[in-house]
């Protein structure tokens, strides 16, 4: 059975840092792996994704700020998030997306206080 679980959320002060971990278990993921949020009364949305070879890329409003990285030997994926907003808080998800629907984690709340 294919899992993914998130963990490494929490409250964090307007610019500190949090580091998100996600555990894959069920098979090697080789592919396109990613984060997702999804904020309170918004739509979910794209945070980052890391191919299989390492090529990254970032949502607009986390650019510079927000780092994606994987270990593929451990079938591990994190996100490191630096100089957090207020609007950064949401649930996270750990997210394999392609070929959709994909397979998702349960999420992890993030808090950002101002």
């Amino acid at each position: 059975q294919v899992q993914l679980v998130e963990s490494g959320g929490g409250l964090a002060q307007a610019g500190g840092s949090l580091r998100l971990s996600c555990a894959a278990s069920g098979t090697m993921f080789v592919g396109t792996m990613g984060w997702y949020r999804r904020a309170p009364g918004k739509e979910r949305e794209l945070v980052a994704l890391i191919s299989g070879s390492g090529s990254t890329n970032y949502a607009t409003p986390v650019k510079g700020r927000f780092t994606i990285s994987r270990d593929s030997a451990k079938n591990l994926v994190y996100l490191q998030m630096n100089s957090l907003k207020p609007e950064d808080t949401a649930v996270y998800y750990c997210a394999v997306p392609f070929p959709p629907p994909g397979y998702w984690g349960q999420g992890t709340q993030v808090t950002v206080s101002s």
